[in-house]
């Protein structure tokens, strides 16, 4: 083998390496970006303690109360403080008959 073709093929080395080199600097580069993410993202808020649950039409009356992780809610919920749930209560609001918001509010009929 001559010295050119000796050197021809250090080079020919030379590039797949340098290839290779740039091609996990790439992948540390993408590791780096997904761990930044991850660690940007905001946690999944806890869901509601209570909902109530409104009608459809105007007005909008509320028709259920719920224990905020409640399996039976529609998209009609909105959150509502435990004293907003127990004044529903009272003034004749239906609580769920799947989750019993009475019973856990301590309002019993």
């Amino acid at each position: 083998m001559s010295d050119n073709q000796r050197l021809d093929l250090l080079r020919f080395l030379e590039k797949v390496q340098v290839r290779d080199l740039q091609r996990t600097r790439d992948w540390i580069a993408t590791e780096e970006r997904l761990l930044t993410a991850q660690a940007g993202a905001r946690p999944t808020p806890p869901p509601p303690e209570w909902l109530i649950e409104h009608g459809i039409g105007t007005g909008r009356p509320a028709v259920r109360v719920h224990v905020g992780g409640c399996w039976d809610t529609r998209t009609r919920c909105k959150p509502a403080t435990a004293e907003a749930a127990r004044r529903a209560l009272t003034e004749g609001v239906p609580a769920c008959p799947q989750c019993r918001p009475d019973t856990a509010l301590g309002i019993l009929e």
